[in-house]
C-alpha cells in the first residue's frame, strides 16, 4: 500500500470517526479529542488508540466496540483494533476549536 493510499484510507476513517458520538456530549469523538492515534497498516488493518472522557465513563464498554465495528466496515479496511488508554488523561484542551465553541468553552 502506498503512502497516498494509506492517507486516503486514514481520511475516510476520520470521516467515520466523526459519526460516532459520546451520548452525553453533542460532539463527535474525533472533535472531542478522544482519538489519539489512527494507524493504517500495509494490510489495511487499522489500529486506533483512544481515550474516554473519564475512566468511569458509562459507555466504556460500548463506545470502543462501536468505533471498532464502524471502522472495520469501512470500504477498503481489512479490520480494526481499538486500544483504550488514559495516558495522557483527557481534558477539554484536547477538543478542537469547533468542539469548544459548540460546547460554549470559547
Amino acid at each position: 500500500m502506498t503512502p497516498e493510499e494509506k492517507k486516503h484510507l486514514e481520511d475516510r476513517i476520520i470521516d467515520v470517526l466523526k459519526t460516532v458520538y459520546d451520548p452525553e456530549i453533542p460532539v463527535d469523538i474525533y472533535e472531542l479529542g478522544l482519538i489519539y492515534e489512527v494507524k493504517v497498516g500495509d494490510d489495511a488493518h487499522v489500529d486506533i488508540s483512544m481515550t474516554l472522557t473519564s475512566p468511569a465513563c458509562p459507555v466504556a464498554e460500548s463506545l470502543p466496540n462501536e468505533v471498532e465495528q464502524k471502522v472495520a466496515q469501512t470500504h477498503g479496511i481489512s479490520g480494526c483494533t481499538v486500544e483504550i488508554t488514559f495516558e495522557p488523561p483527557w481534558d477539554r484542551t484536547m477538543m478542537s476549536e469547533a468542539a469548544q465553541l459548540e460546547l460554549g468553552f470559547m
